[in-house]
């Protein structure tokens, strides 16, 4: 098949979060869907992390750039709509790399994407992270839902939040976004690894696997439930609504309540807060 395959990988954000709430996610997961209905672009594997995104697509390389893109713009207006101005999507850059089937690097690069929930501490198994393709593979139960084509066009409208036509097989689910078995290239993604036997050995082998071990750590809380916990902390211990209200005094305790309380490390406090890693660390270790 040739160099068809492309691992995108966008760069991890240090000071900021992507997504916030479930809300989110889902608004992530239906632009997938409609991009890969309206793209000349075959999902193979994806994953959205609260500070990045992953994705191993078929095409060639310029549609996998404009993919990116495509899917940065879109969530880009969905988070200014909620949140206000997010510039710091147009600048989060974006890595590009070939996959080749036959030199094991698709099921390096399938493996890597799926392992990444467990890599954060967020689950244990691939199948168990939900914004995603961990539960795609080899799974002998059909996901359940409603057909896209069963659906009222204001229904319709109202799950994707445009206009924009997806096909009526498409199976949307109880949480009100798109299955991605309805458009990720599963039968492809299988024949490649011929057996869920082999596809375990890659995700225990993956580096991404290879670093939790290491760390032997349990799964941890998510960006998510400490970005809203962050809020109602600053309320109770201090009264205020803003990170940007609290001295630093108020801010290293918030810091210390955080990382006790949900057994945080700096970088997971400096991206729920959109402070620098490094205002972070200072603060944890002063006052």
């Amino acid at each position: 098949m040739g160099l068809l395959f492309w691992l995108v990988t966008t760069d991890h954000l240090t000071d900021k979060i992507w997504f916030k709430d479930d809300e989110d996610f889902k608004k992530g997961m239906n632009i997938v869907a409609v991009l890969a209905a309206t793209m000349n672009v075959k999902v193979i594997s994806f994953i959205l992390m609260s500070n990045h995104v992953h994705f191993v697509l078929w095409c060639d390389k310029g549609l996998a750039d404009e993919f990116i893109r495509r899917f940065k713009k879109l969530y880009s207006q969905h988070y200014s709509k909620k949140y206000g101005p997010c510039e710091f999507l147009r600048g989060n850059k974006v890595d590009v790399k070939p996959l080749v089937i036959g030199d094991e690097s698709f099921e390096r690069g399938v493996a890597y994407v799926l392992m990444n929930s467990v890599a954060a501490r967020i689950c244990l198994y691939p199948t168990q992270y939900p914004w995603g393709t961990g539960n795609c593979y080899f799974n002998p139960t059909p996901e359940s839902g409603t057909r896209m084509g069963d659906l009222s066009g204001r229904a319709r409208m109202r799950i994707l939040g445009s206009k924009t036509q997806v096909p009526d097989d498409f199976v949307v689910n109880e949480e009100n976004y798109i299955n991605p078995s309805s458009y990720v290239q599963v039968k492809l993604v299988e024949s490649v690894f011929k057996n869920p036997k082999r596809m375990q050995w890659f995700l225990t082998n993956s580096s991404k696997a290879r670093r939790q071990n290491e760390a032997n750590e349990a799964p941890s809380f998510t960006d998510q439930l400490l970005s809203s916990a962050i809020h109602d902390l600053m309320v109770s211990l201090f009264r205020k609504n803003s990170i940007e209200e609290l001295n630093d005094s108020q801010c290293a305790g918030l810091f210390r309540q955080i990382r006790f309380r949900f057994s945080a490390d700096p970088a997971q406090i400096a991206r729920v807060s959109g402070q620098s890693y490094e205002k972070v660390c200072d603060l944890l270790d002063s006052f």
